[in-house]
C-alpha cells in the first residue's frame, strides 16, 4: 500500500486523528494535469485534504468537494472525494509559474492569491452541507484550520506538505488533521498545542522517512494514541464514456440537433483527469434518439 491513511484516537477518545502519505496520487496528478512545480504543491495539498477528509465520510455514497477561488495566477482549485478516501482534482492555471518564497519553498499563497474556499459534504441529504470561508493565509493548511473553526465549529490542527524534486517531480506527499472533540480538557489542549508548535514541518518530517504512523506518535503518542486503521487512498476519476452520454443526453434534444447539424461531432473534455470522449455524427443521432 504507497499511498494510506492512518485514523487514530487519543486522549480517551477526546481527539480524533489523521495521518497520510500521498506521494503516488499527487504525482499521478501531476502527469495527468502537467503541473508547474507550485501548481503541483497547492494541488498536492488539496487533495491530501480532501483525501483525509473523505475517510471521515461515513456513507458509501456520500462525497466531499473542497473548491478555492483566488485573485492569483493559479485562479483555482477543485478537488473531490468519497468515502473511500479516493481523491481526484485539478487546479484552473496548471502552468503557473512564480517566484520562489525562498530557495526551497514554493509560492502557493502567492499563486493563490486573496481568495475563498469552500466546503461541500453531499451525504444523502436532500441538500449538500455547503461552508465557506475567506483565505486567512493561502497557504491551505491554515486555511482549513480556520474553516474547521468557523463552519463546523471544531478546533483542529491541520497540515500539509508536498516536496517537489528539481525535475519536477513528487518527492514527498502528505499530511495529518487533528481535531479536539467536546470532552477535551484543557490539559490536553494546551500539550497538543505545546506538541504542534515543536515539530518539523510536515515535508521535513516527510523527507526523514517519517510515516504517518511516526507523524501521529511524535504529536500524540503521551497522550493515549490508538491507531484505529489503515485505509488505502488514490487518485481517482470515475468519468466514463456511458456517464458522459448520460450528460449529452440532460441537455435536450434541441442543444444535441444543434450540435449534430452544426459541428457533426462532439468532444467532451474532463475536467478531473483531463480524458477526452469523442462522438461521432452517427453516435449523436442515437443519443438524439434517447433524448426523444
Amino acid at each position: 500500500m504507497e499511498d494510506y491513511i492512518i485514523r487514530a484516537t487519543a486522549g480517551n477518545g477526546s481527539i480524533r486523528a489523521f495521518a497520510a502519505t500521498t506521494r503516488a496520487l499527487v504525482q499521478h496528478a501531476r502527469q495527468v494535469h502537467h503541473t508547474s512545480p507550485v501548481a503541483s504543491a497547492a494541488l498536492g495539498r488539496m487533495l491530501t485534504a480532501a483525501a483525509m477528509m473523505g475517510s471521515m465520510l461515513k456513507g458509501e455514497k456520500d462525497l466531499v468537494t473542497l473548491q478555492i477561488r483566488g485573485l492569483g495566477p493559479l485562479k483555482g482549485i477543485v478537488v473531490s472525494a468519497d468515502a473511500n478516501a479516493r481523491v481526484k482534482g485539478y487546479v484552473f492555471n496548471p502552468n503557473v509559474d512564480i517566484p520562489s518564497k525562498y530557495p526551497g519553498k514554493l509560492d502557493v499563497s502567492g499563486a493563490i492569491g486573496q481568495g475563498y474556499m469552500s466546503v461541500i459534504r453531499d451525504i444523502g441529504m436532500r441538500e449538500p452541507y455547503a461552508g465557506r470561508i475567506q483565505l486567512v493565509s493561502g497557504e491551505i493548511a491554515e486555511d482549513l484550520t480556520y474553516y474547521f473553526a468557523q463552519s463546523e465549529q471544531t478546533p483542529s490542527a491541520v497540515g500539509l506538505g508536498v516536496l517537489v524534486e528539481t525535475d519536477t517531480s513528487i518527492r514527498r506527499a502528505g499530511g495529518f488533521i487533528i481535531q479536539l472533540l467536546p470532552d477535551a480538557t484543557e490539559d490536553m489542549i494546551a500539550k497538543l498545542e505545546q506538541k504542534l508548535n515543536t515539530i518539523p514541518y510536515v515535508t521535513d518530517l516527510l523527507d526523514m522517512g517519517k510515516t504517518p504512523e511516526d507523524i501521529l506518535e511524535m504529536i500524540l503518542g503521551d497522550m493515549d494514541l490508538k491507531i484505529m486503521d489503515k485505509v488505502p487512498t488514490e487518485f481517482y476519476c470515475n468519468c466514463t464514456k456511458e456517464r458522459v452520454e448520460k450528460a449529452l443526453i440532460s441537455i435536450g434534444k434541441e442543444e444535441l440537433e444543434k450540435i449534430i447539424t452544426e459541428d457533426k461531432k462532439a468532444n467532451l473534455h474532463c475536467h478531473f483527469c483531463n480524458k477526452e470522449y469523442a462522438f461521432t455524427e452517427s453516435e449523436l443521432q442515437i443519443l438524439l434518439e434517447q433524448a426523444k
